[in-house]
């Protein structure tokens, strides 16, 4: 019988000839399984006949990129809804993979979303959705259903809030009744009817059936696919305390006494408790979106444009390329252009991260967002939309977001195996006793299977990790460490390399006076008057921090009679009847000032990364000022403690080399990647992930967004803005560094704490499955050892409250 043959349609990109399609036409040819192949140079698409069973797409793909061109692959991003723990986001993940047309598709847990490159020719956005819905989930195309999902998730913290509550009312009885029948507790008072089997039902039931049933939807679903998940751990656990508690109840008809050998408070306690981990669980989602909705919110709502001579405002989606555009003092450049006219000093620290504005002219090129100092501009539009730099930004930012995997939970793992060894053990031991042991007797071998059952009941495995993961980032938060999720706790431990941004990170990131130097003769004191009273007239930032480092020296400023700023030069003034003139060499050489003795002292200055302003007094050179950003004063401290930590640190920052290298060298830092943009730090990191490396980036401004949810882990500086803060994974409060150690120090001490609670878990389980298969543990001394392991766990983790830096 012939293999009936396929056909697959592939986007090409890259020629430029009719000669390059017949080069691409022949090698896909040669092929083995390839039965024809037809490329169309004018429709830059080719068509190939080819047998399913020889050969793949990709590795048609692989031939095209061999040949020095490229496949055309559309990417869709989808809300996922449904998700319980990384089990769903891994079925989901190759269920999507399992689609012809598909060649890759990533889901994070933590987003609820999951992005997916697909060949259009070969399928389309219904049948990734209807995979998605087979799987038993729900997920809808992102960029239609944003408000839809925000209502949602209120909808789903909501929900998860009023579940909790109301099995909190109904499961405290029940606790209460658990606590005070034992003899040690028995002054505790009780009433007599929560000792009443069928009142504890009534309280257990709703809490089992109505708050539970999500667990016995998800492990529903987990089964069906063939896998275990949490969700299927909780269910079986509760189940087998609930059933055989109202398999007692029933036994106990007619005998006139209340039974203390019920379980209905274990199974409704824990249900509680997972509910209270869930509601967690959903208010921490979602917040990565947040960071995206905030570069959004950068943008200019308005733009001024010139059409026909006209002056009118319009919304920013109106502004088309070619677009002429008045930009006043103070507001946002709406979009990237080009100055045509003006000058003016731009603040581009959303892009650059630098807090020194950059002085502009006609010609060169501005950003949007960035924010117009001090002249009036005249920019013509050249990227609007998408293609402007801030969108590019919120691009990357998204890309980087979506491709990051949430850590496998190691409970999650190890239960798809512990599950049906526990769940076979247990019905191999039902059977062992009904037939050989004790024939013919159901309820003793029943209650063997649940003694099995209960004594397996995954409290302590469940529990193991997150009890840990809330003491460990708990204690992190006493000391400025806060850890958006349990994952991120426990990737931190295994750093290799940190990457720190420069300014506002290793660096205070404002500029500050450093140096006065004034020529012999010159009264230091006046100096610092005249240039003080000059400079306040001035709203250049340098200027700011000129006058505010000569108040802090207790000058007593005075009145300007004359003042004028010259963009890009610096200024000239008046004061006390003397010409003040401060700013570059150039303005100096434009007044004939002989500053010859001053340039060596100047270029000393600026290979420390500091910048120096000539002054001159009546025509005279008068000294310099310097200003720069300052490293912090924990800075140095915080790069040794990380290198006796053996990890590799490294600098980033959008600055030039120089200045760069000098602030690097005084931090102990001895690696240095400058002069990057945004998109230049995310490769970076990318670059240092391919070479094996376990990369952390830290930094503080929008800039870092990218880099930050790229990077293994993120930390962003709390004394920074709040996008990267929204981006990152860690936030560090304190803005100091020695918190980086901290977090990792911390991320150990959580994951060695979980290494013991999942190994007493799985120890007591191995113990305690054997001597319950035997028949030597009765169900309800099963459910004593489980709640006791259970406690043990908890004590264990919070011995993590108590650690000491």
């Amino acid at each position: 019988m012939t293999q009936e043959l396929k056909e697959a349609v592939l986007p090409i990109t890259g020629m430029t000839c009719a000669s390059c399609a017949i080069r691409i036409e022949k090698g896909l040819k040669k092929v083995e399984g390839v039965e024809d192949a037809n490329v169309n140079f004018a429709l830059e698409r080719t068509s190939i006949k080819y047998n399913p069973n020889v050969v793949q797409i990709d590795e048609f793909k692989k031939k095209i990129n061999d040949l020095g061109y490229d496949v055309v692959e559309e990417k869709v991003e989808l809300n996922i809804i449904g998700m319980t723990c990384a089990a769903c986001a891994t079925r989901i993940e190759k269920g999507l993979n399992k689609i012809e047309g598909v060649t890759k598709a990533n889901v994070n847990l933590a987003l609820e979303s999951a992005t997916v490159e697909y060949n259009p020719s070969q399928t389309g956005l219904n049948d990734m959705l209807q995979r998605v819905e087979k799987l038993g989930y729900k997920a809808t195309l992102k960029d239609d259903q944003k408000e839809d999902l925000v209502d949602m998730k209120a909808k789903e913290l909501e929900t998860q809030q009023g579940k909790f509550l109301f099995s909190l009312i109904l499961s405290v009885p029940l606790l209460w009744a658990m606590v005070s029948h034992f003899s040690f507790t028995s002054f505790i008072y009780l009433p007599d009817m929560f000792m009443n089997p069928w009142v504890q039902l009534t309280l257990a039931t709703p809490i089992q059936f109505i708050v539970g049933k999500q667990f016995y939807v998800g492990a529903f679903k987990a089964l069906r696919n063939k896998s275990a998940n949490m969700d299927v751990l909780v269910a079986l656990g509760t189940s087998a305390a609930y059933f055989y508690s109202l398999y007692l109840s029933i036994v106990s008809i007619g005998s006139g006494s209340h039974m203390v050998e019920l379980y209905y408070e274990t199974s409704a306690v824990l249900i509680t408790l997972i509910i209270l981990g869930k509601l967690f669980e959903v208010r921490a989602k979602g917040r990565s979106s947040e960071a995206i909705k905030k570069l959004m919110g950068l943008q200019a709502k308005t733009a001024t444009v010139v059409r026909n001579g006209v002056e009118q405002e319009v919304t920013l989606e109106d502004v088309v390329v070619g677009d002429f555009l008045l930009v006043k003092p103070g507001e946002k450049v709406p979009v990237d252009g080009e100055i045509i006219e003006g000058r003016s000093a731009l603040d581009e620290s959303m892009l650059t991260g630098e807090s020194v504005p950059v002085d502009k002219t006609v010609g060169d090129i501005v950003i949007g967002s960035t924010i117009n100092k001090n002249g009036f501009l005249k920019v013509k539009a050249t990227k609007v939309g998408r293609d402007t730099a801030l969108a590019q930004i919120i691009k990357v930012v998204e890309e980087a977001q979506g491709s990051k995997a949430p850590i496998q939970r190691l409970a999650d793992q190890i239960s798809g195996i512990f599950v049906p060894i526990v769940v076979g053990i247990a019905v191999l031991t039902f059977f062992v006793w009904f037939i050989w042991v004790a024939p013919g007797d159901f309820a003793e071998a029943l209650e063997k299977l649940i003694a099995v059952l209960v004594i397996a009941c995954p409290c302590a495995l469940g529990l193991a990790t997150p009890t840990s993961i809330m003491a460990g980032s708990g204690r992190a938060a006493e000391f400025g460490v806060l850890f958006k999720g349990g994952e991120h706790l426990e990737m931190t431990h295994r750093l290799t390399t940190i990457l720190l941004d420069k300014t506002g990170t290793v660096t205070n990131g404002t500029p500050v006076l450093t140096d006065v130097l004034v020529e012999q003769g010159v009264d230091e004191n006046q100096f610092l008057q005249l240039v003080g009273t000059a400079e306040k007239q001035s709203e250049h930032p340098l200027a700011e921090a000129i006058v505010a480092g000569i108040k802090e020296r207790n000058v007593e400023l005075t009145e300007v009679e004359e003042f004028e700023a010259i963009p890009g030069y610096g200024i000239k003034a008046k004061v006390n009847g003397q010409f003040i003139l401060a700013g570059t060499r150039k303005l100096m050489q434009q007044h004939s000032i002989k500053i010859e003795q001053a340039l060596r002292t100047m270029e000393q200055l600026e290979e420390k990364g500091k910048t120096a302003m000539l002054i001159a007094i009546d025509n005279q050179y008068a000294g310099i000022v310097a200003v720069a950003d300052t490293i912090k004063e924990t800075s140095k401290e915080a790069v040794k403690r990380l290198k006796d930590m053996g990890l590799n640190v490294v600098m980033i920052t959008g600055d030039n080399e120089r200045t760069a290298k000098a602030i690097a060298k005084e931090a102990g830092i001895d690696s240095v990647v400058a002069e990057v943009l945004p998109e230049g730090k995310a490769e970076e990191v990318k670059k240092l992930q391919e070479q094996g490396k376990i990369v952390a980036m830290v930094g503080d401004g929008i800039n870092d967004a990218p880099a930050l949810a790229i990077a293994d882990i993120g930390m962003a500086i709390g004394t920074g803005t709040d996008i990267a803060m929204e981006a990152a994974d860690i936030t560090l409060i304190r803005g100091d560094l020695n918190s980086i150690a901290d977090a990792i120090f911390m991320s150990k001490k959580t994951i060695r704490n979980i290494k013991q609670n999942l190994f007493w878990a799985f120890a007591y389980n191995a113990l305690g499955i054997p001597v319950a298969a035997l028949g030597f543990l009765a169900p309800w001394l099963a459910g004593a050892a489980m709640a006791f392991s259970s406690v043990s766990v908890v004590l264990n983790a919070l011995r993590l409250q108590r650690v000491k830096l």
